[in-house]
């Protein structure tokens, strides 16, 4: 048999279950290949942005595979949600953690004894528990894939300790390959992987780092509460997550958007966790729309259809930055990255990152941060920038950003600067930006009027102006090095030798027109022309109501992204239903008549109009 013939007839149980059990048609950009690695023994490395399909990876060779796949992950609810959406697939899959009860894990242990189970979910601390070793020494292992790798690495932006040590695991079983996966890790990180890991020259699989259907978008944090505020409820009830800095402002913020009428809740390290547990299950099964975290939330979370991230504080890197924002979208569908962005939140960072012990480190999140901040600050196309940082270097713009959508206006901002930087001298360099405002606007605030700035030669100059213009104005000084924030003296603005060719009128100065307002979508990001939004909300519905009867979440049962492709097909027979990316066989028999009555009921009573305008 030629060598083709022989991968080909090795890949049609790939290939088979790709169609019959997960309802694809087609392996993505490298996805077959890391299969056959893993099938052939071999290790591999694989940087996939999230929603690129790396659950996929290690799920089809495992339940090929006539033996058990063992996976790694950080997060109980991960495992959880993976284990549901494996079991609504009829594919024998099972956790143990520490929130599995005693007679769960008897069974999961004698379903392993028996060969009973594909693929079992750990935690890194379960895992390395010595009888548990002893255990796994005893099961025909077909693989070990090691979920969100990064953790794994000194230099993984969630550096967790328990990870650093599973290559110990290579010492008790030698012969079983790895599988480490990440959608983050620059070259020092995955060298750290490969390191750490002992991994025996793995497969290294580098997918694309662009995921073309995130809207990055960056804006001035002016009034970040009302900002939020007013954009999520331009949402009108589409799943997001918002990341603060601290758990006070989720807080705040959660309650702020509660009062708007919007479905949130906050979630953090300080909440008891059985609240915590609830927040979850109720985001994922969209009985929450809106969850208002600290990092300590969504590392894996398995819902793809958040249509939006919103940044409330700049991140530390900009690593944290892409796996953040990278669960958005992760259905391929439409989404959008929104960030605010104020120096003096930069500021307050980089006076961390100073107090941090360790040179080492120091100097690697010091370096990290950069160009963090220098994403927040470009005037070109941001996609380009996170790329690049990844080493995917390219020179077209994405088309696909806010300065790429709404390229900022210019203007001779020479006067405003002087006027500016006029006002920051005469307040003798030793307040802030709010009170350099104030005065330029000629504010009657008591303490303008108690401090004797009413009397300065500045005060009013810029009463033409709003706010928001002047805070724009200053910041941009700020970005170009003209005035430092002096964070040790509550962020006095201080003039820099910079400033002194612009205050003389010695060099030209063109600034951008601020851009508060969050603007840049001028419509709901989920709406698209190509499908039909009436027949799109009664599947929805009905999604919903047999996931509450079955107690899964709704995208257990269909993704978003099969339900839009099922109103642009009107899909009616089981035929049609199959060609439904996402629809396989199980799915088929389990929900595809009650989504094919619900097509038909909505085609014979839909008009023209209906049909076709939605």
């Amino acid at each position: 048999m030629h060598s083709s013939t022989a991968e080909k007839a090795q890949f049609d149980p790939l290939k088979q279950q790709l169609e019959s059990t997960f309802g694809y048609h087609q392996f993505r950009d490298g996805q077959e290949d890391i299969m056959q690695a893993a099938m052939q023994g071999r290790d591999s490395l694989v940087l996939m942005p999230t929603g690129g399909g790396k659950s996929l990876c290690y799920q089809l060779p495992a339940i090929c595979g006539d033996g058990l796949t063992l996976v790694i992950s950080p997060l109980l609810s991960l495992m959880q949600d993976q284990v549901e959406a494996l079991k609504a697939l009829d594919i024998s899959a099972a956790t143990l953690h520490s929130g599995v009860s005693s007679q769960e894990s008897m069974a999961t242990m004698q379903g392993l004894q028996s060969g009973d189970i594909k693929l079992l979910y750990v935690s890194p601390e379960r895992v390395l528990q010595p009888t548990f070793i002893e255990r796994l020494q005893t099961l025909k292992l077909n693989f070990i894939a090691v979920d969100e790798a990064h953790c794994i690495s000194q230099w993984g932006h969630d550096f967790r300790p328990e990870y650093g040590k599973l290559g110990v695991l290579r010492n008790y079983l030698p012969n079983v390959p790895f599988m480490a996966l990440t959608a983050t890790a620059d070259s020092a990180t995955q060298h750290d992987i490969i390191e750490r890991l002992c991994l025996r020259e793995p497969l290294v699989h580098r997918s694309s780092f662009d995921r073309p259907n995130i809207r990055y978008v960056v804006q001035e944090k002016y009034k970040p509460l009302k900002q939020v505020r007013d954009y999520v409820k331009k949402q009108k009830g589409a799943a997001g997550i918002i990341y603060c800095g601290s758990r006070k402002k989720t807080e705040e913020l959660s309650e702020s958007l509660q009062q708007a009428g919007v479905r949130a809740a906050p979630y953090h390290a300080g909440i008891e966790h059985q609240i915590k547990e609830s927040t979850l299950r109720q985001f994922l099964r969209d009985d929450i729309d809106v969850v208002v975290a600290t990092v300590a939330f969504g590392m894996g979370i398995n819902k793809p259809n958040i249509r939006f991230v919103i940044h409330f504080d700049i991140p530390r890197s900009v690593e944290s930055y892409y796996q953040e924002t990278g669960r958005a979208g992760r259905d391929g569908l439409p989404a959008e990255a929104v960030m605010l962005y104020d120096p003096r939140d930069a500021q307050w960072i980089r006076r961390m990152i100073e107090d941090q012990e360790n040179e080492q480190r120091r100097l690697v999140e010091a370096q990290k941060f950069s160009a963090m901040q220098a994403m927040a600050e470009a005037q070109t196309c941001r996609r380009l920038v996170v790329l690049n940082y990844f080493n995917e270097y390219s020179d077209k713009e994405c088309g696909n950003c806010d300065l790429c959508l709404d390229p900022p206006q210019r203007y001779d901002g020479l006067e405003d600067a002087q006027k500016a930087l006029s006002c920051v001298y005469r307040v003798g360099q030793q307040f802030g930006i709010n009170h350099v405002v104030e005065v330029l606007r000629g504010s009657k605030a008591q303490r303008v009027l108690e401090l004797g700035h009413d009397q300065l030669s500045t005060y009013g100059l810029g009463k033409s102006e709003t706010q928001e213009h002047w805070f724009s104005v200053l910041r941009q000084l700020i970005h170009r090095g003209l005035i430092l924030q002096d964070i040790r003296r509550f962020a006095a603005l201080q003039l820099t030798d910079a400033a002194r060719p612009v205050l003389k009128g010695e060099v030209p100065l063109e600034l951008a027109k601020p851009r508060i307002e969050l603007t840049a979508t001028k419509t709901r990001i989920t709406d698209r022309g190509d499908y039909n939004k009436i027949l799109f909300r009664r599947l929805r519905k009905l999604r919903k109501d047999i996931a509450d009867r079955d107690q899964v979440p709704p995208f257990v049962v269909f993704s978003d992204a099969a339900l839009v492709e099922m109103c642009v097909h009107y899909p009616t027979t089981a035929k049609d239903m199959l060609e439904i990316n996402g629809v396989g066989e199980v799915k088929l028999a389990r929900y595809g008549n009650e989504f094919m009555q619900a097509v038909e009921a909505f085609l014979s009573g839909a008009s023209e109009r209906q049909l076709f305008n939605g």
